[in-house]
């Protein structure tokens, strides 16, 4: 039986004009025109039997001839047309009444065209909640997500495809306190019950810490205060030693680019490095490595020897015609050697430069990249399906180049893993504005970071990658990354740059719903995408755990009798680099 039993004299209005996805409905009653209201649900029946059109309210136009006459208003093609009550609907799919299938079912897809004269029915009351349920079926298209509630219909789920929310990338944006981090950590809550989820979040200011049960891991990059004191990853401390660099973030570290000798000076790093790598492999157990060796595999080596062949260098006197005179390279390697010695002494960049001995072994690799790359049941504590890293005391600077070089690293393993033992995983960039840059300047960190978030989004579905995308000024994000994210979540935007960029990524007959950013409620978000049923507005659920992002209460705390003030522990803390 249809759930959508409309009589003829239930009619909002017929059919007068069909473009490719919107159609126009000329209005005759006007009680009927005051009670359709924009981005409200519309059904048209369909010239197949069985069959309904649901489409969105984009437009409603009262006396059209007269508002084209309005001084300063540019006609509107819809103007010309004899009828005054006027509705323009953008279609959204088609639903499938139980009579030709074993269940209604709502499918993103037109598999007809409407008709003019057409009868166009609101979709509200009883009707519009058994649509709503029908939308709500967990038993509809793929492995549901259940992201909160839709605005329509509070009684109804909001469900999204988990298998085209990361295969096709989404983005997550809002203004802050919008809801942002509440909507990311609702969809880790989801994720983590899966038993064998894989995910791993770029946690860049320690928001997410709360999130502490057995489904999450907690790992943090090494800061100043655990150099030296042999933390390593069963304390949950990260390092990511030198030898992982590949050789544009070796030459971006080392060289100065404006230095007239940078060419030469990066040749020279690229040869004593690889003669450095190429040193710590025995011709008969690495004669495999060796064969295909280049700057950027993944072979620890001694970073003093690199250090002393540039000094030698340096200082090299050559046999010349009649006595010794200065080598190729004397005292032209200086700068680069200074610059050298004060990144491995910062102790900033001690999660690089000062390893642990253990992370010096060619066995570590496996095991740093089986933590973050296998899925909670491949683990032996069973622990850690959604690995949060926690990025807050990794200096500003290098910020993208660490990032990107554990995105770099998941990706490069998955890409060289058997297509039938790769184990799918999504990398959730918070505050990705600052190291996927819009504007990254030339030769930099920056560029290095985008260049790979680029090469995951364009390819990572291929290989198992998938990204979520999160940030606060979406205007500030690399264009190319966001145009691969074909599901969008978004929150409430008040800047103008950032609701464009998101208006660019809705499709064409949904541009409208891109003037609803403004006005969204905290924790209410608009959802569009390949992973979306419906693409509408959805008041997002509580997660079990707030991430520590909330605003604080500036006005109650100013009323205090005592202050919370803690200067000198603040001070000492910013002098040992440290929270802990």
């Amino acid at each position: 039986m249809s759930i959508l039993d409309f009589k003829d004299n239930e009619s909002l209005g017929t059919i007068i004009a069909v473009d490719t996805a919107t159609v126009t409905v000329r209005v005759d009653e006007l009680d009927r025109l005051k009670r359709i209201q924009v981005n409200r649900l519309t059904a048209i029946r369909s010239s197949k039997a069985g069959q309904h059109l649901i489409g969105i309210v984009s437009r409603i136009t009262r006396k059209a001839g007269d508002e084209a006459a309005l001084e300063g208003v540019v006609p509107d093609p819809e103007a010309a047309l004899p009828e005054n009550n006027l509705v323009r609907v953008a279609l959204i799919g088609t639903l499938v009444d139980k009579d030709a299938l074993k269940e209604n079912v709502f499918k993103r897809t037109l598999e007809t065209v409407p008709e003019i004269d057409a009868d166009c029915f609101a979709l509200e009351g009883e009707r519009l909640t058994r649509f709503m349920q029908v939308i709500s079926q967990v038993s509809g298209d793929g492995p549901q997500l259940e992201l909160g509630r839709y605005a329509l219909d509070e009684d109804a789920r909001a469900f999204l495809n988990g298998n085209r929310l990361f295969q096709r990338h989404a983005v997550v944006v809002g203004s802050t306190g919008s809801g942002k981090s509440y909507t990311t950590a609702r969809l880790l809550d989801q994720i983590a019950e899966l038993p064998q989820c894989n995910v791993i979040l770029f946690d860049i200011h320690g928001e997410y810490q709360t999130l502490d049960t057995d489904e999450f891991r907690h790992l943090r990059i090494a800061g100043p205060s655990d150099i030296g004191q042999g933390r390593d990853l069963n304390d949950g401390v990260l390092h990511l030693p030198f030898w992982l660099l590949g050789y544009e973030a070796l030459v971006t570290l080392f060289v100065d680019r404006s230095d007239q000798n940078a060419p030469n000076q990066a040749m020279l790093m690229t040869r004593c490095i690889t003669d450095a790598k190429r040193a710590m492999l025995d011709p008969s157990q690495h004669a495999d490595i060796l064969a295909n060796f280049t700057i950027d595999s993944p072979v620890p080596f001694n970073i003093d020897n690199v250090q002393a062949e540039l000094e030698r260098l340096n200082q090299e006197m050559v046999q010349g015609a009649r006595s010794e005179k200065q080598g190729p390279y004397f005292d032209k390697r200086s700068r680069l050697i200074a610059r050298f010695e004060a990144k491995r002494n910062d102790r900033r960049l001690g999660f690089i430069f000062q390893p642990p001995a253990a992370c010096m072994d060619m066995a570590w690799l496996s095991q740093v990249t089986h933590l973050l790359i296998g899925g909670r049941g491949s683990q032996e504590d069973g622990k850690g399906g959604v690995k949060i890293i926690n990025f807050s005391e990794v200096p500003s600077d290098t910020l993208p180049l660490m990032v990107s070089l554990i995105a770099r690293l998941i990706f490069t393993v998955n890409q060289w893993t058997h297509p039938e033992r790769r184990h799918p995983i999504a990398l959730f960039c918070d505050e990705a504005h600052l190291y996927i840059p819009e504007r990254a300047s030339s030769e930099s960190a920056d560029e290095i970071s985008v260049g790979i978030f680029e090469r995951i989004a364009k390819e990572g579905r291929k290989y198992g990658v998938g990204l979520v995308v999160i940030s606060q000024r979406p205007s500030e994000v690399n264009r190319t990354v966001l145009s691969q994210c074909n599901n969008v979540i978004a929150m409430r935007l008040t800047n103008g740059d950032d609701q464009s960029v998101i208006k660019r990524l809705l499709p064409d007959s949904l541009g409208g719903f891109g003037d609803l950013l403004p006005v969204l409620d905290i924790g209410e978000a608009l959802v569009v995408g390949d992973a979306s049923l419906l693409p509408t507005r959805v008041m997002v659920s509580e997660p079990r755990f707030k991430p520590s992002s909330a605003t604080v209460d500036f006005w109650d705390r100013w009323q205090e009798e005592e202050p919370q003030a803690d200067t000198s522990d603040a001070v000492r803390a910013w002098r040992r680099q440290s929270l802990q």
